[in-house]
């Protein structure tokens, strides 16, 4: 039981009494209660303290990311652990797609705001390698996306991924929201890979 609930990926403090313990069980178990865990943290907004510098500036973002204007969304990220990143996107009138998104009522698109998640979750991956430089990352997958409100100018995305499972063979699957004044705008399941440079 103890070795199967290592997935979890976290320590558990609390008395578990199997009752039908096994491989199987055991396994399926502890990728249900990680599930709960990671839906139970991403309920609210990352508290930030925006006084204090970020961990990578958008500078540093550029040493770990392929990524370059005006394809780079990310401005910030504000904490990161082995199996979860927060990031922020601050969106500004003068960002390009607003001149056609829509004239006279400027909305960020969706798909922009699910690209914006994606690098910070490509920066999550890419920390666990050394010389992120060498590598790319690539979208393979992506479920369960919902928009819940616009995102306009002015307006401050922080985005909050945890992984789904541990990253395996350069696969990386997570979930992730977005959140503005606290309350969601998007959120999603991105299954991303790493590869090396050719």
């Amino acid at each position: 039981v103890i070795g199967d609930l290592a997935l979890v990926g976290k320590s558990i403090k609390g008395k578990i009494t199997a009752t039908k313990p096994g491989h199987k069980n055991n396994t399926n178990f502890a990728k249900k209660l990680k599930q709960i865990m990671i839906e139970d943290m991403n309920k609210t907004a990352p508290e930030i303290n925006f006084d204090e510098a970020p961990i990578y500036n958008k500078e540093k973002i550029k040493t770990i990311l392929p990524h370059r204007a005006p394809f780079l969304f990310l401005d910030e990220i504000r904490e990161i652990q082995k199996d979860s990143i927060v990031g922020v996107k601050y969106v500004t009138a003068d960002e390009d797609y607003f001149k056609g998104h829509f004239p006279g009522e400027p909305v960020m698109p969706g798909v922009l705001q699910l690209e914006t998640m994606a690098q910070a979750g490509g920066v999550l991956i890419l920390s666990t390698v050394e010389n992120p430089e060498d590598y790319l990352t690539f979208f393979m997958k992506i479920d369960n996306a919902k928009f819940k409100k616009k995102v306009v100018p002015g307006d401050t995305i922080i985005f909050r991924l945890n992984l789904i499972s541990p990253i395996r063979r350069g696969l990386c699957h997570m979930h992730g929201k977005g959140f503005v004044n606290g309350k969601i705008v998007v959120e999603g399941d991105l299954l991303a890979q790493i590869a090396p440079k050719k």
